[in-house]
């Protein structure tokens, strides 16, 4: 168990962001069969063919050893997110940044309790530019695995970020944790993560406040390693937008009315949403879903507002009523 310490200067510290490198390196454990499909069975089987066009580089593979089921992973590989909204550029140049000395010290302790590796990925981790090494493996398992996907799943947490900061910032605390995960909890002004991995221990944030990240394809995770922030990881909301569609039942009065498509974005609004993560869902280009947000825009049923760099649009008290009739 480890309790987070949580004090008056750190309510107004804490933030949230997302990280590129760090879903790469879950998808990239995904696919390689490291970890548990669990519930992104249908996004694992659509995207590992992709994943065999690269599982033969070298630093492709060194990058499948070091992703761990469990325990410490170097932090140089995917490091937490120092600010929001950082681009997968920003976190790459980070990770080519990392002194020789401090990546080695990260990966030997990667490496303990794990076997030997194999001579190809030895060689890789051995190797005198094992950082650019592993920063271009990683560039190349973004591009191939992620990237695809990514205005789908970054649009999913920019969607959670919305939720759950304004529960942070309109009720405090422990309405924010509330549902991050059963394994997260308020308690008296600490946060309890319940993670084994290196047994309990106590931290303090000190009023530097805690980095909230939501992440599509991994779960609850924590990184208190001195040099980084605090960063607390947990499953985003949603993640079935990948490969799901809205159920249609088969007399639809607000369809009828309003046409299909609109019904069904109407009703996909209940929660903000982006048009690219709209998109998704409903399997209609950005630009046809745009043509219909403004059509219900007009009619008073939508409204819209800017968070970050993306655009999110939301129902009116007139489009909840018509959606969801008392």
């Amino acid at each position: 168990m480890k309790r987070i310490e949580v004090g008056q200067a750190d309510f107004a510290a804490s933030r949230f962001g997302h990280s590129p490198l760090l879903e790469t390196l879950n998808a990239l454990g995904l696919v390689a069969g490291r970890i548990p499909v669990g519930a992104l069975r249908p996004w694992v089987e659509r995207a590992r063919p992709r994943y065999l066009a690269i599982a033969d580089d070298p630093a492709v593979r060194a990058l499948v050893f070091l992703r761990r089921r469990a325990g410490y992973m170097a932090d140089f590989v995917s490091p937490p997110p120092a600010r929001p909204n950082l681009t997968v550029a920003d976190q790459l140049a980070t990770m080519r940044a990392t002194p020789l000395d401090q990546a080695r010290r990260e990966v030997a302790r990667n490496l303990a309790d794990l076997p030997e590796p194999d001579r190809v990925v030895r060689s890789v981790l051995d190797a005198p530019d094992m950082v650019g090494r592993l920063a271009t493996g990683m560039e190349t398992a973004w591009h191939t695995l992620l990237e695809p996907d990514w205005p789908v799943v970054r649009s999913i947490l920019e969607r959670d970020i919305v939720h759950r900061a304004g529960r942070l910032a309109a009720y405090g605390w422990a309405e924010a944790l509330d549902g991050l995960s059963r394994r997260v909890r308020w308690r008296d002004g600490v946060i309890e993560v319940d993670i084994a991995a290196g047994g309990d221990a106590v931290h303090r944030l000190g009023g530097a406040g805690l980095m909230f990240v939501p992440i599509v394809f991994s779960e609850l995770g924590l990184a208190v390693e001195p040099g980084w922030p605090y960063t607390l990881m947990y499953r985003a909301r949603g993640v079935a937008a990948l490969w799901e569609r809205p159920e249609r039942g088969p007399d639809d009065a607000l369809a009828k009315l309003i046409g299909r498509t609109r019904a069904d974005l109407l009703r996909l609004l209940a929660d903000p949403a982006t048009t690219t993560w709209l998109s998704a869902r409903l399997r209609v280009s950005v630009g046809g879903v745009g043509d219909h947000l403004a059509v219900l825009r007009a009619a008073g049923l939508v409204t819209r507002q800017r968070s970050g760099r993306s655009v999110l649009y939301r129902r009116t008290a007139v489009g909840d009523v018509l959606a969801d009739p008392p």
